[in-house]
């Protein structure tokens, strides 16, 4: 499993890339939206763990246009959040995010979800 995983918290995207190649995955990391849309184009991943709020433009913009481009259309977003209502995971969804996890992530529970979400893609492929 190829993970791109987007966040500007230093210390969170360290726990969570240690724990998911313990596991082995295959972790690209990015420290801002720009990067991380730039590092989608460049190596499509297999699943792409995109934080909301991060320099470079903010997380639902990166979300939009990865969502927008053929080349990374297909690619199953779950967006981490500090807070999480209703309303916001309802927007998640209409751009395309497949899956929202609220911080403090679980590095367990963000592994089951990525495995999960890449279960269908595996048995198809």
């Amino acid at each position: 499993m190829k993970v791109l995983l987007a966040d500007d918290d230093r210390v969170l995207t360290h726990l969570l890339s240690s724990r998911l190649r313990a596991k082995g995955a295959e972790i690209i990391v990015a420290h801002d939206a720009m990067q991380a849309f730039m590092s989608a184009m460049r190596s499509p991943p297999d699943v792409i763990v995109l934080d909301l709020q991060m320099p470079g433009g903010t997380g639902l913009a990166a979300l939009n246009r990865l969502k927008q481009s053929a080349k990374t259309s297909q690619i199953p977003v779950v967006v981490l959040t500090g807070s999480v209502d209703l309303e916001s995971a309802a927007s998640f969804k209409a751009l395309g995010a497949t899956e929202f996890l609220r911080k403090p992530v679980d590095p367990e529970e963000l592994y089951r979800v990525l495995c999960t979400l890449l279960a269908p893609q595996e048995r198809a492929g």
